[in-house]
């Protein structure tokens, strides 16, 4: 069982920034892929950015060159760092954890929203 907490969202000016957080229970957090998504009012869920167990990342054309995916083993931690946000990067953000090779492990946090205005 992997439980996940998002964290950081909040309401920012466009060109702001944001950190979001992501906290992870268990053990063997190191061989989980982590990704996260974000959902928009009347759209699907999109993969925003991920970073693999092996630290190669990627990250959707909408958001290449703003914001970077991070990963922090020790403490067990995903991070999202944004920058130069723009009204359309409104959206709740979720957490999300797969284990390829391991049946069942893929997981996702509650989310947290992430308003831009001004």
């Amino acid at each position: 069982q992997v439980q996940l907490v998002e964290s950081g969202g909040g309401l920012v000016q466009p060109g702001g920034s944001l950190r979001l957080s992501c906290a992870a229970s268990g053990s063997l957090f190191s061989l989980y892929d982590m990704a996260w998504y974000r959902q928009a009012p009347g759209k699907q869920r999109e993969l925003v950015a991920a970073v693999t167990s092996g630290r190669t990342t990627n990250y959707s054309d909408s958001v290449k060159g703003r914001f970077t995916i991070s990963r922090d083993n020790a403490d067990k931690k995903v991070y999202l760092q944004m920058n130069s946000l723009k009204p359309e990067d409104t959206a709740v953000y979720y957490c999300n954890a797969v284990r390829v090779t391991m049946k069942g492990a893929d997981y996702w946090g509650q989310g947290t929203q992430v308003t831009v205005s001004s």
